[in-house]
């Protein structure tokens, strides 16, 4: 459809009209002055009704246009033209602001919306670990197997991704109170400073386009909570909404931990990438072969109870779970250190039996036993601040629990029966301790892109 066979001067004549009408086959013309504005509009029953009544194809055009004519903008929804057009109307004309022809809208031609320019957000949940810390790492599963049971909950991290129409790299972070900038994905890639882990993702993902990245997270770094693997996942959740063929939730686990323990050399097992990505409470085993992700279907009381029954206590200290995992990583060259992590690995199995028995008194006993071999796994896991921590915690009324992590600070997760949670909180929070509220999670990583123009630009 050409636009300029709607078109004709208002000194035009008659017959020039109606050559256009019969060129268009939309039965209208529009009449313009000499800046080209439209001034009216004349369909070929006007035409035709001028003549019958004594005009002349040399008449000027302008003695039958209508100059109240209906029309509307580009902006216009497109709801609202499909229904006047189904209120009989058979062609909208679309004028800009100086009522300049855009664009005719007709039964046999309604615009499609335009692709416009999106950004894609993700979240992802941290998780709390329960049992088989240490059997995750692929140095003892390689020859012995291993097993975690843990749960993800409403602490998130949170990413924003905006592509550029150039190659420069800006990413934001309000966890490290930090700017990247950078021309082009090479120059971010290598550029010094504290942004190591992001880096690392970089390299593994291999963008080929510039961005802008926002970060920030619910919890506070070096917490014992996967917060590492979270920020990874959440990362990999917007740029998979820019692909065609997207990654799976495995393949998206698989890209964390090869940008962390690979690429980063950040020592550390395998959990913290599934849990996040997958979401839930989730009894997971590790073989060489594959890693397989169990789902433990829970009674719906059994988990609100659960959940009602744990306390999670910041103890206001920071770790580096990578200096651990190491030391843990040289200890796992004794026997006696390899039979630990196995006894953790069979106490797992029993506490989700005990779970899906909804058997929570003997699963808080199996915190406390979870923690106590734990603790045998590297002189670094605790101190006697944290041993402090935990003795007085059962003192006032905790049956079990475990520092989350690799240890050494972070966060602690309590146990406690229904009649003690009062008292336990009112202890910690006298201790100057910190409780974190939360609930479990049962969705993953998550990721979605919106319209720019459509949420934040239009009024």
């Amino acid at each position: 459809m050409k636009l300029t066979d709607f078109l004709i001067n208002e000194n035009a004549t008659l017959r020039e009209a109606l050559v256009l009408v019969n060129s268009n086959h939309h039965g209208i013309i529009l009449s313009t002055d000499l800046s080209g504005a439209v001034t009216g509009l004349a369909t070929d029953g006007d035409i035709r009704r001028m003549l019958l009544q004594g005009g002349t194809l040399d008449d000027r055009v302008s003695l039958c246009i209508n100059s109240d004519f209906f029309w509307e903008t580009p902006s216009t929804p497109r709801e609202l033209l499909l229904k006047k057009l189904d209120s009989r109307m058979r062609v909208i004309p679309l004028l800009d602001a100086n009522k300049h022809l855009v664009s005719i809208v007709s039964h046999d031609s309604v615009p499609t919306q335009k692709e416009e320019a999106i950004y894609a957000r993700a979240r992802a949940p941290v998780r709390i670990s329960f049992g088989g810390g240490g059997s995750d790492v692929t140095h003892f599963f390689n020859e012995q197997g291993g097993a975690v049971i843990n749960a993800t909950v409403s602490l998130y991290s949170h990413a924003t991704l905006r592509i550029r129409d150039d190659q420069k790299i800006i990413i934001h972070s309000m966890d490290l109170n930090e700017t990247l900038t950078a021309d082009n994905l090479s120059a971010a890639i290598t550029q010094a400073g504290c942004f190591g882990l992001i880096q690392s993702l970089l390299k593994t993902i291999q963008p080929d386009f510039g961005f802008e990245l926002f970060l920030h997270s619910d919890f506070p770094m070096n917490s014992g909570l996967g917060g590492s693997a979270v920020v990874s996942a959440t990362i990999l959740g917007c740029f998979n909404e820019f692909r065609l063929d997207q990654w799976d939730q495995h393949e998206l686990a698989e890209l964390a931990f090869q940008a962390e323990r690979l690429y980063l050399g950040v020592s550390g097992g395998w959990q913290d990438q599934y849990a996040t990505v997958f979401g839930g409470l989730n009894f997971m085993e590790f073989r060489t072969n594959q890693n397989i992700v169990h789902p433990l279907r829970i009674n719906p009381d059994t988990l609100l109870e659960l959940e009602e029954s744990l306390i999670l206590c910041d103890t206001g200290t920071v770790h580096d779970s990578g200096d651990i995992h190491a030391d843990q990583r040289q200890q796992m060259f004794h026997q006696d250190i390899r039979q630990q992590v196995q006894r953790n690995v069979d106490l797992t199995y029993r506490m989700r039996n005990h779970l899906l028995r909804g058997k929570l008194h003997e699963f808080g006993l199996g915190l406390h036993e979870a923690w106590k071999i734990k603790r045998k796994f590297s002189s670094k896991i605790s101190n006697d601040n944290l041993d402090k921590i935990y003795t007085s915690a059962l003192v006032h009324g905790a049956l079990g629990g475990k520092l989350l992590g690799a240890g050494g600070g972070g966060f602690f997760l309590f146990f406690v029966p229904p009649f003690f949670k009062h008292q336990l909180i009112s202890h910690l929070t006298t201790e100057g301790l910190k409780v974190t509220p939360f609930r479990f999670e049962q969705e993953g990583l998550q990721g979605w892109t919106v319209r720019e123009r459509k949420e934040h630009k239009e009024t």
